[in-house]
């Protein structure tokens, strides 16, 4: 599965935007100014958490987060 494949998904899945896992992310303090300061592994757990996502498309959030962009 390509990337925006991944994204699409968990668009549809979620109603979220890459964007709006940034902004969610700030409000918990994972992120700083768009920059990743928590492990990727407490990342990934809140998102597979509260939103249900898998793990790959829980890591592909991470991976947006980190900077890979479609």
């Amino acid at each position: 599965m390509s990337f925006q494949a991944y994204i699409d998904n968990i668009r549809t899945k979620t109603s979220k935007t890459p964007e709006d896992f940034v902004r969610l992310a700030e409000e918990k303090g994972f992120l700083k100014k768009g920059v990743p300061v928590a492990k990727a592994t407490e990342i990934v757990n809140w998102l597979k958490a509260d939103f249900d996502l898998g793990h790959g498309h829980a890591n592909a959030i991470y991976a947006y987060f980190k900077g890979k962009r479609v």
